[in-house]
């Protein structure tokens, strides 16, 4: 049967290439895209596999033959002289051994291959091209064959090197086109958000959108206000800079005075790849930038030129893609929220969706100027983000898939659980309920005290918390300590083993470090990391209960208004009975050690720069500092030690002009 005279594939190929190509045109064209990349990527997914199942449906027109959007026609247009071309996209640890058997066949047997991966950034392509060693054009991907140019907004960037340096071990080329991704930090785009919050201007979907925006301004001020940066990863002809690897390519560039990605790993086997997609996934949410998957090259030249390209992929390359961690969805209602504190905070429930392999129905707008200033309108269709651990949250309503029928929302005048009137206070954004007695912040608190970071009572759930203050088991944190086995055998779901096991939870839980218990006691602005400060400043939960006002402003990270929280909240009696109940019912609260002034490193400020093989920069930083020393960004002259890994950037050479010791790998290791 010819499938071209079935209809019903004929309407869906044509609906696809249609909304492929208006979503192309909202996100390249007018930076304001309204479906998250998930859903464009499901979309032109199915099309490409319709048209490889039936190639007669195959056109040039198609969205799938293209890299990008068409540039705009107020930019200056002009030609790569080679392609930007894409990369063949996989999901799985499947997808990628699919490529890497797919590569050996092209190679023949007896050609050990190596590959060069690096973590995928979720930003914007471009080429910069040097003449003589000076920037002289820069421009976007475009299409693949032509771009727009946007030097003057390029110039802007700090990261990008105007002039490249000199090295002297090998040749400056007279004609060097450089590759790269501009991107925005995940603190620079929430920074950038706020500030367009605060002066009414629609909010971008996420830092790539952001980025994409900031390159596409006119005015190249903008650009400059905006906190662009940059990694670059390829140039368009490895021979002019005479290597034969994108190893030494890489290498290379951070010699010219290129920022390259610390994560690269170079010349690694097909096995120790799946280490490093697992490695990068699990660093995803630590990372300071967006990225949604790794990429994978053959790292040889004379390999990459006989496996080839496809008209439009290269066939020694592909991105296996992480699970996406933005999705949109609809608002079908907002409802308040009592915390612990008694702030009332508004929750959207949304219609289910699916975000990196986890299903998300409620996402917390925060206040009532988020909602005011987001537009949040019950009805809406949003962008809703969420990453690792983090509450989901929504980033931009799509307000263009309004229809009229979407209802505002209004803060209620009184807390929805007991009653009590809600205040907004002069100089916060919180509504707060102002009963010391509602139910939902006894509960809260209790929650709050059992907690991972807390107490960690194992077995001791919020449906069982709700239960015994409902039954008036407990009253407070501390009525926990006193409990029995009596007191929790008719509770519902509660048998005898149980009830014994709960027993032996809390038991265990009795002795804790100081600033976890300071953390338990939930006191306002005081979280795990105030409470470390605290733990270290002080000797004992007495101390700080003696403390003044001003002898806690002095010390670095508390500033006055943590100060009065936690001097208001240790001299109110009923929060020292707590803790005096607290200590006679068994807790036992010990300071931990703190890293002796004698420690091997102590004071030893260090940097790191490039990627170390034996383990990973978070890694190293926290062995640095359980030695005593301090881990800088920079390095200036009060630095002690450079720590160059492989593909080291612009520091190592900062840490020559200055003097400073260098240490390898191995020296490293050896200090440690």
């Amino acid at each position: 049967m010819n499938r071209a005279d079935d209809p019903k594939i004929v309407e869906r190929i044509s609906w696809l290439r249609r909304e492929l190509n208006r979503h192309n045109h909202q996100y390249f064209v007018l930076d304001d895209p309204v479906i998250s990349d998930a859903e464009y990527d499901r979309m032109m997914q199915e099309l490409i596999s319709i048209e490889a199942q039936w190639p007669e449906f195959v056109s040039p027109d198609s969205p799938s033959a293209r890299v990008g959007s068409a540039p705009l026609d107020r930019f200056e247009t002009l030609a790569h002289r080679y392609p930007m071309m894409s990369l063949d996209k996989g999901f799985s640890e499947a997808d990628f051994f699919s490529f890497d058997e797919r590569v050996r066949k092209g190679l023949g047997a007896g050609n050990p291959v190596l590959y060069t991966t690096e973590p995928k950034i979720d930003g914007v392509a471009v080429e910069l091209v040097y003449e003589g060693g000076l920037l002289t054009l820069a421009s976007t991907r475009g299409d693949g064959d032509t771009g727009e140019k946007i030097t003057e907004n390029v110039r802007t960037i700090p990261t990008v090197p105007l002039v490249l340096e000199n090295p002297k071990d090998f040749s400056l080329p007279s004609l060097l086109e450089v590759r790269g991704e501009i991107f925005i930090s995940k603190t620079g785009f929430k920074r950038l958000n706020d500030e367009r919050m605060g002066q009414d201007l629609p909010l971008f979907a996420n830092p790539r959108n952001a980025a994409a925006g900031s390159l596409r301004q006119l005015d190249s001020r903008i650009t400059a206000q905006r906190p662009l940066e940059i990694y670059a990863y390829g140039v368009s002809d490895p021979a002019s800079l005479g290597v034969d690897s994108h190893a030494d390519v890489l290498l290379r560039l951070g010699r010219l005075g290129f920022r390259i990605n610390p994560l690269v790993h170079p010349r690694i086997t097909a096995e120790a790849v799946i280490d490093y997609i697992h490695e990068i996934d699990g660093l995803r949410d630590r990372l300071p930038y967006e990225i949604d998957g790794v990429v994978i090259k053959v790292d040889r030249f004379s390999f990459q030129e006989r496996l080839g390209a496809t008209s439009r992929r290269p066939r020694w390359a592909i991105a296996i893609k992480f699970e996406a961690t933005q999705e949109t969805t609809r608002v079908n209602d907002i409802q308040i929220q009592v915390g612990r504190t008694g702030a009332l905070t508004p929750v959207a429930h949304l219609e289910p969706v699916s975000i990196a392999g986890v299903t998300v129905s409620r996402a917390t707008l925060h206040n009532e100027d988020e909602i005011r200033k987001k537009d949040v309108r019950i009805g809406d269709r949003v962008f809703v983000r969420r990453a690792g651990d983090v509450i989901p949250e929504i980033v931009k309503v799509i307000t263009e898939d309004r229809n009229g029928s979407e209802r505002p929302f209004k803060m209620p005048r009184n807390c929805p659980v007991c009653g009590s009137e809600a205040v907004r206070l002069e100089d916060e954004a919180v509504t707060r309920c102002v009963s010391i007695a509602c139910p939902a912040q006894v509960k809260a608190n209790i929650r709050h005290f059992a907690s991972k970071g807390a107490f960690d009572i194992d077995g001791l759930g919020e449906k069982l918390i709700d239960q015994m203050v409902d039954r008036r088991r407990i009253s407070s944190c501390a009525d926990i300590f006193a409990l029995t086995i009596d007191d929790l055998r008719d509770l519902d779901r509660m048998g005898e083993k149980s009830a014994q096991n709960l027993i032996q939870a809390i038991a265990a839980s009795r002795r804790i470090s100081l600033h976890r218990f300071l953390y338990a006691l939930g006191i306002r602005h005081v979280g795990e990391h105030m409470a470390k400060i605290l733990s270290e400043e002080f000797e004992s939960v007495d101390d700080i209960m003696a403390a003044e006002k001003e002898r806690l402003e002095i010390i670095s990270g508390i500033g006055p208004q943590a100060a009065s929280s936690i001097t208001d909240f240790m001299r109110q009696e009923q929060n020292r009975a707590t803790i005096r109940r607290l200590r006679s019912g068994g807790v036992e609260i010990y300071r931990e050690t703190r890293v002796s002034a004698e420690a091997p490193l102590s004071g030893k400020i260090f940097v790191l720069t490039g990627t170390l093989d034996s383990m990973t920069r978070f890694e190293a930083k926290a062995r640095i500092e359980a030695a005593g020393g301090k881990v800088a960004g920079s390095v200036s002259k009060k630095t002690d030690y450079v720590v160059a890994g492989q593909s080291p950037g612009s520091k190592l050479e900062e840490a020559r002009k200055l003097g400073i010791t260098i240490l390898d790998e191995n020296r490293f290791n050896a200090l440690l």
